[in-house]
């Protein structure tokens, strides 16, 4: 949804728009990433009793969960990032930043995590956090450096190049 806002805002030439959206969005997906996490939190020792009558499962459930609150918590905002990316029209650099960070990256490192050190599904799942973490700051650190004037240009450029109506028009 954030890249269609971008991408609209960009190729309407509104790059303060285009940014505050970005912003709104970023904020909007924490936020509700940390109230669904803290709900997780709060209710670890209850919520498993949901899904399994297995102690077992339960117990690991409930240990795991602020790995899980962290997860929701990044991957509420990553997308966002992604999104806005590919709203300014840098998919292919967004592709490289997803398959380097995360499959180049943190699934080796969850596997080296998981089986090597033995830290069994939490190291799985921590080295594909960690990969989503690195991918995260790499989007934010684009985003953050972004001249969203020049984008704005970039993007009419890229509807005179297509065919579509200028903003100028």
């Amino acid at each position: 949804m954030c890249s269609v806002r971008v991408s609209n805002e960009l190729g309407a030439a509104h790059p303060r728009t285009a940014r505050f959206s970005l912003v709104v969005a970023v904020i909007s997906s924490f936020v509700l990433g940390l109230i669904l996490a803290s709900i997780l939190i709060i209710t670890k020792d209850y919520y498993p009793y949901l899904f399994s009558s297995d102690s077992a499962v339960r117990r690991l459930v409930m240990q795991l969960t602020p790995l899980l609150g962290f997860c929701i918590l990044v991957n509420n905002v990553q997308p966002v990032l992604s999104g806005v990316a590919v709203g300014a029209g840098w998919q292919a650099v967004v592709a490289y930043v997803n398959v380097g960070c995360y499959y180049l990256f943190g699934v080796p490192l969850g596997l080296l995590m998981g089986f090597v050190l033995h830290w069994g599904v939490t190291g799985i799942w921590s080295g594909m956090i960690v990969g989503t973490i690195i991918q995260t700051c790499i989007l934010t650190w684009m985003v953050y450096r972004t001249n969203w004037n020049e984008e704005a240009c970039v993007a009419e450029d890229r509807i005179r190049k297509w065919g579509g109506p200028s903003v100028s028009s």
